[in-house]
């Protein structure tokens, strides 16, 4: 049976408003080997309160399936998209906060910019900021596995890791076919990106043999936003996951207050790409962020 229709959504402004995460429950599951260039994790979310707030950082793309919760996704622009039973999330600008009439379980894989490519063919930026049903993009079979997966999920008779892995499975036999050299510049720019907090936007440009402009609309095309904006938002991420360490050492914490302008611009950009003050960033209470924004979610910096 569907749970109640969700609240009216509001920004979860301070902690309190926050589901506390001692309640909440986050499997994330390796994807199988060849799936790894695609797939950064799959993951099985569960929480069984009446009332599930939280906010999701600003994240790539997720193919995303919900048995138990309905409820919205608040996102930049301001309006609001529910949680589709079977959904596509789209690759995030800033972080989105979420309200969800419980209990509230999900399964699903998130996607690295050559897993979405290669899965959904969309322009990453044109299409950012959305909570999509995912049938419209990917056609039916999608939606016939998920109607299966959700039935024997909700009917107990597949598990949550099972679940994923099959949504692994389906993510697997539909990838296409991505331009080589956009491989190239896809991995070039997540080098670039984890080569510094504040990496020259002029260095990407040659790569792979493009222009600036065209580096400019290539990144935009897979990553979501172009590659001034990108740099934003992952030294936001990137700080927010060493700021949330349980330990910092002296020379990131160094690299940290260099990264920035001044304290104040640290907390500013935090918030609004991980929808928490760094003070926030360790607090136990917190372990689903702390999972969002550990190192091997950020794996596509790199390559």
């Amino acid at each position: 049976m569907d749970a109640p229709a969700a609240p009216n959504a509001a920004l979860p402004e301070d902690r309190e408003a926050l589901t506390a995460a001692a309640l909440i429950a986050v499997d994330y599951i390796a994807p199988p080997e060849p799936l790894a260039p695609f797939v950064t994790t799959l993951y099985h979310f569960r929480c069984d309160e009446p009332v599930i707030r939280d906010i999701q950082p600003a994240a790539i793309g997720n193919l995303c399936f919900f048995p138990h919760g309905k409820g919205e996704m608040l996102f930049a622009a301001g309006h609001r998209d529910p949680n589709h039973e079977v959904g596509l999330l789209t690759p995030l600008s800033r972080a989105a906060p979420i309200v969800v009439a419980g209990p509230f379980h999900a399964f699903g894989a998130a996607l690295t910019p050559v897993g979405w490519a290669a899965l959904t063919g969309l322009h990453a930026g044109e299409h950012r900021d959305r909570l999509l049903p995912a049938g419209a993009v990917l056609g039916p079979g999608i939606d016939t596995l998920g109607q299966e997966l959700l039935a024997a999920y909700r009917a107990g008779a597949i598990s949550g890791r099972e679940c994923a892995l099959a949504v692994g499975g389906f993510i697997g036999a539909n990838l296409k076919r991505v331009n080589p050299r956009h491989l190239d510049l896809i991995a070039a720019t997540g080098q670039w990106l984890a080569a510094s907090f504040n990496p020259d936007v002029s260095a990407l440009a040659g790569t792979a043999g493009y222009s600036a402009r065209q580096v400019q609309r290539l990144v935009e095309r897979y990553f979501g936003l172009p590659p001034r904006a990108l740099a934003r938002k992952y030294r936001a991420l990137r700080a927010a996951a060493l700021l949330s360490a349980p330990q910092l050492s002296l020379e990131d914490e160094a690299e940290i207050a260099e990264a920035f302008f001044d304290q104040s611009h640290m907390i500013r950009e935090i918030a609004h790409f991980v929808g928490r003050t760094p003070a926030r960033l360790g607090d136990a209470s917190t372990p689903y962020l702390a999972e969002m924004i550990d190192a091997r979610n950020l794996r596509e910096l790199g390559g």
